[in-house]
């Protein structure tokens, strides 16, 4: 089966669809799937729902589906340095749901696993977990979270053999993993991809059974920064 595509329009050409939901890997800027977000945004597809560590920055990674009105919903963590995305949630145009870290990454690989849902800690007593079941284990009070299965997951990572193994290079392999298992189906964009048997069994982070499409491409890498300087 060739999982190899020619770019990320080819790619996407026949899995999108208004309203549905996607899962993005990456954190901030790092290792988010740029040139399959970038792809989506010129399709037009609208009403869709992103579950999402952040949503990028607004000319850059998911800011630029929030730009165009494309999301009608967020499952994220923060807001981050995004100000579109704060104005779009303040201004009630954008629906979004709050998610502490660890529980929007366990949420990811639970759905990935097939689990339908988890009980945490995490959130309890806290907006988080209003109207949500709460539950008593050996005295402590857990609320229950459900696992995410996606429409469709979109990753990006550094290196894929043609079986559609996946390595990360360093931070980047960050929210990719979860958010690549949780989709009904995966599309990754790489920077190289290279012949099967290239990689060494312990290298791969993510088995090629979870990778449906591929895309090989050139990536921006932009970087966050924040600088300070004292006063004179």
């Amino acid at each position: 089966m060739n999982k190899i595509y020619l770019n990320a329009g080819s790619a996407l050409e026949d899995l999108l669809f208004d309203g549905m939901f996607i899962a993005a890997g990456g954190f901030g800027l790092c290792g988010i799937p740029e040139l399959l977000i970038d792809a989506i945004r010129e399709t037009g597809t609208k009403e869709l729902t992103i579950a999402s560590n952040n949503c990028g920055i607004d000319d850059f990674g998911l800011g630029v589906l929030l730009k165009t009105k494309q999301i009608r919903k967020m499952i994220s963590s923060y807001v981050g340095e995004n100000a579109e995305f704060m104005r779009q949630y303040l201004s009630g145009e954008l629906e979004l749901e709050f998610n502490p870290q660890g529980t929007l990454a366990e949420r990811m690989r639970a759905g990935g696993a097939g689990i339908a849902g988890f009980y945490t800690k995490t959130g309890v007593g806290t907006v988080v977990a209003e109207g949500k079941e709460h539950k008593s284990f050996n005295g402590e009070t857990y609320v229950l979270e459900r696992g995410i299965v996606a429409d469709l997951s979109i990753v990006k990572a550094w290196k894929a053999d043609t079986s559609g193994n996946l390595v990360f290079r360093k931070t980047a392999r960050n929210f990719n993993p979860p958010a690549a298992t949780c989709g009904k189906i995966c599309v990754a964009e790489v920077e190289e991809i290279v012949q099967i048997g290239s990689l060494e069994p312990d290298q791969i982070h993510l088995p090629g059974i979870y990778v449906d499409r591929l895309i090989q491409g050139k990536h921006e890498k932009r970087i966050e920064q924040r600088t300070t300087r004292a006063a004179a």
